[in-house]
């Protein structure tokens, strides 16, 4: 099983660089893990569906804003993802992204195979800032979610 974990973000904006910081501590978590791929993507967007084709699960780790105490960690499937309160175009791009795909019939992943760990931005705008304080320390849980989405995957596989 071919699992790609993928941090979006600008690295430019505080909070929403957020899912790229995440996947810096996964690296060296998960360097001998030949089945699954740590990477991220810069802006995120749309390219998001080609990075998926062929790999059979993935988790994306973005900022997302619900009107959540900053720094809550959730874990979504793409058909639970919020989008009216939403400032970040990532998590609204990701349900669209797997739609466009499918149309397209590209090797996605399935929906049931796909989560989301969002990490609930402060201020998804603060051009040039550092991670505001609550979603600085929300960084080693939604590490800890991402692990924990991975050890759900796994069970029930066969040897």
């Amino acid at each position: 099983m071919r699992t790609l974990v993928i941090g979006l973000g600008n690295p430019l904006v505080g909070d929403d660089g957020v899912g790229l910081r995440v996947i810096e501590e996964l690296k060296p978590l998960l360097a001998d893990r030949p089945d699954i791929e740590v990477s991220e993507d810069y802006w995120g967007g749309l390219r998001l569906m080609e990075r998926m084709i062929g790999y059979d699960r993935a988790i994306v780790v973005d900022a997302i804003q619900t009107g959540a105490p900053p720094g809550t960690i959730h874990l979504l499937t793409p058909d639970g993802i919020p989008t009216q309160r939403s400032a970040s175009a990532h998590d609204v791009n990701l349900s669209t992204a797997l739609e466009f795909g499918r149309r397209a019939e590209a090797s996605l992943p399935e929906n049931d195979c796909i989560r989301l760990v969002g990490i609930e931005a402060e201020d998804i705008l603060n051009f040039g800032q550092q991670f505001t304080p609550a979603v600085q320390a929300a960084v080693p849980r939604a590490v800890e979610a991402v692990l924990d989405a991975l050890d759900a995957f796994s069970i029930g596989e066969p040897a």
